[in-house]
């Protein structure tokens, strides 16, 4: 068998299979893992699916940048929620998930050998992308709360650098960037030439009275803004696929060559449910969230009882709390231990790319209140015995 080098040894491996395994092995484990939400899509998303099969033409190929209705939606959506205007400067692509949109901008702004900066903790899919491109990921540390260093991006770029990415509510550590601080970085890449990619796939996810902010709607920005979202997590939406993203006109044709290669256009039979989701009556996504944000109460009352132990940064936004764990043990080894003495799972921060120190995310989005209350429950006992030891 001839054994080939390819690029792909560079990328790590994605964790969550991984873990996926161990808690197979060990039934009965709750998962404070995957990043995803208990709820199902809106009926309003299956109410348009007979139209979509009521339609022959429906079964060829359409557009590459989605189907004309789906984009409307999304224009309208877009003004009304975060106060971007489509115009003669921008556009919008739909997606097969904002992971797609993330890697059509990576190919899209660069050549190999370019750099693009990420702030630690990184989300390990752009981390990957990055280096899927035959491009470099320059980390930039976040402060102890997570919270963004705008002097420590702005020293880190070179002639080689495109772009900053900004994940604001953030994966994996819940952080909610302020509009002064994604304003900073903003204007740095204006300064500088360069691209500021903005993840907002949690976007609608913000607690305690913050206000999300996307970066695409400051005056002036729409040039070199490129702002990703995502169906699959406010709308119940994962296993649809369904994302995109509003970039500069001028990247449209460079999006289109990667996305035509890869996909040639996102599911149709999606894009249909989309268009549905998104006519959802408003208390659909405000019951939905206001049931996450009951259940992150009684996560963070939890996880109080773990002072001395870890230290838990403030976390307004996603379905996520990243904890430090005061420990010399191995990360993996701690997470294999919690699956396997206290069927507990969550994901380790090396993936995120914690390498000095022990870290873990705490996802909690999955889970309804009482599962939720077992499964950190079973976090606290494990992490009190097995770090004490």
């Amino acid at each position: 068998m001839i054994n080939f080098t390819s690029r792909m040894e560079a990328v790590q491996s994605p964790i969550i299979p991984v873990v996926g395994e161990l808690i197979k092995s060990c039934p009965g484990t709750i998962s404070l893992g995957q990043g995803v939400v208990s709820y199902s899509p809106p009926p309003e998303a299956f109410e348009l699916l007979p139209k979509f099969l009521a339609e022959p033409t429906n079964h060829l190929y359409k557009a590459v940048e989605g189907i004309p209705p789906l984009l409307t939606a999304l224009t309208a959506k877009l003004q009304t929620f975060n106060n971007i205007e489509i115009n003669q400067e921008n556009c919008i692509v739909v997606t097969a998930g904002s992971n797609m949109a993330f890697m059509n901008a990576i190919l899209a702004i660069t050549s190999v050998g370019d750099e693009i900066i990420l702030n630690t903790p990184y989300y390990f899919n752009h981390e990957m992308a990055i280096t899927m491109a035959g491009c470099h990921p320059v980390l930039v540390e976040t402060d102890e709360n997570y919270q963004l260093r705008p002097d420590a991006i702005a020293k880190a770029i070179t002639p080689k650098t495109r772009a900053v990415v900004t994940i604001s509510p953030n994966n994996p550590t819940g952080a909610v960037y302020s509009e002064a601080a994604l304003q900073q970085v903003n204007q740095i890449c204006r300064d500088r030439g360069i691209y500021h990619i903005s993840d907002e796939a949690y976007e609608y996810f913000t607690y305690n009275a913050v206000k999300h902010t996307s970066p695409g709607a400051f005056v002036g920005s729409s040039e070199y803004t490129i702002s990703l979202y995502s169906l699959s997590k406010a709308y119940g939406f994962a296993s649809w696929r369904i994302g995109y993203m509003v970039i500069p006109k001028h990247l449209l044709v460079a999006v289109k060559k990667v996305q035509d290669t890869i996909l040639i256009c996102p599911p149709v039979v999606s894009q249909y449910a989309a268009l549905g989701a998104l006519q959802a009556q408003p208390d659909y996504l405000r019951n939905n969230i206001e049931a996450i944000a009951q259940v992150r109460e009684l996560v963070l009352d939890s996880l109080q009882h773990l002072e001395g132990l870890c230290t838990v940064a403030l976390a307004d936004g996603a379905f996520y709390f990243f904890l430090k764990v005061n420990t010399q043990i191995n990360t993996f080894e701690l997470v294999k231990r919690l699956i396997q003495e206290h069927q507990v799972a969550v994901i380790p921060g090396t993936t995120f790319g914690m390498n000095h120190g022990c870290y873990l995310r705490v996802a909690y989005g999955a889970l309804q209140k009482q599962t939720a209350k077992e499964g950190i429950e079973r976090l606290v006992r494990g992490l009190q015995k097995i770090v004490k030891k």
